[in-house]
């Protein structure tokens, strides 16, 4: 009796944590490993959690588009497959085009100021009523990247006119006015079909922020990029089915929010922090990098004024609250400031 008592005990100590835990949850996403949000966000709040609930909330993950395509994680979450996904949403901005506003370009402003106006309005204001709630998800944890930059695999930037008659990537939604609006045609596809395409010349530039070119490898495939201007963004989120959300216990649900209330500030402060070191890498790769004139600045941001309104305008028509939406995301990020 006492051998198979000690048989037992010792085995019960060799269980992994994440078996003995209260709670395990699935967490999937589509960025590649070493990506800069998955480091300073995506493993940060799942220490967090670790850290806060004692062990009793335990994950099991799977990046780089284990359990599913980026534009697919919204409904694999929402029905429960994963529990916490990655959620991008202008990859469906049928279903979530207002949380666009903080993809429109304008003046320079850092990933934390775009980043906690965002939150203010995902988390459980007038973007979490109007998108998050009706698409059955809750949101966890949020970066808007840092201003997405113009970059090029062969012309070289001159300022706005040099977007004319190319093929651009962006995110879609809000992103592609701006585009349109300097003559560029834009090309919707998510972050990690876009080494190949940029490879076999399927697009000859992308928007992007310069983490996220030095994460995915770009650096080899462009050789043009800009500095210091805010040609938009992407909010990148975390979210949680609310089914499963409603299943776990006050103390898990607490934990989860403070974790990534935490992680939201983690994920774009150390964005923010990291910036001239990934303009360093790249020009190391040899990417030139420069800055707009300034007459292409400042009209860049009067023209991101009337783009921001056109969009607005094209929401409310649909039946969407764009205007009401801008003027909280402008409010938002003056209390930033």
């Amino acid at each position: 009796m006492m051998r198979r008592l000690l048989i037992s005990v010792v085995a019960a100590l060799l269980v992994p944590a994440a078996a003995r835990a209260d709670e395990r949850l699935r967490l999937a996403d589509s960025l590649p490993v070493g990506h800069f949000f998955a480091e300073s966000g995506t493993r940060f709040f799942m220490d967090r959690v670790k850290e806060i609930s004692g062990g009793k909330i335990a994950f099991e993950y799977y990046p780089a588009e284990q359990l599913g395509k980026a534009k697919d994680l919204l409904s694999l979450t929402r029905s429960s497959i994963v529990d916490i996904g990655y959620v991008v949403p202008s990859y469906t901005s049928d279903k979530m085009p207002l949380s666009a506003v903080a993809e429109l370009p304008g003046p320079f402003v850092t990933a934390c100021q775009r980043t906690l106006a965002y939150d203010s309005l995902a988390r459980s204001g007038p973007i979490d009523e109007a998108e998050f709630k009706p698409n059955g998800v809750h949101m966890l944890f949020t970066l808007v990247a840092p201003a997405y930059q113009l970059f090029t695999a062969n012309r070289r930037i001159e300022g706005l006119k040099s977007m004319a008659g190319l093929k651009i990537r962006t995110t879609g939604g809000a992103m592609d006015a701006t585009v349109k609006h300097f003559d560029g045609i834009p090309v919707r596809m998510a972050a990690p079909d876009l080494y190949q395409s940029l490879s076999r010349g399927t697009v000859d530039g992308l928007l992007f922020p310069y983490a996220s070119v030095v994460s995915y490898d770009l650096g080899a495939l462009t050789k043009y990029g800009t500095t210091g201007i805010n040609l938009g963004s992407a909010a990148l989120t975390y979210v949680i089915g609310l089914d499963r959300w409603k299943r776990l216990s006050p103390e898990a649900r607490a934990t989860l929010e403070q974790a990534g209330k935490e992680a939201t500030r983690h994920a774009c402060e150390a964005a923010d922090q990291d910036s001239a070191r990934d303009q360093e890498t790249l020009r190391g790769k040899g990417v030139t990098l420069e800055p707009f004139p300034e007459a292409d600045r400042t009209e860049l941001v009067t023209a991101s004024d009337a783009i921001a309104k056109d969009w607005a305008a094209a929401l409310d028509k649909r039946g969407k609250p764009g205007t009401a939406v801008l003027g909280a995301f402008r409010d938002a990020l003056a209390r930033t400031h």
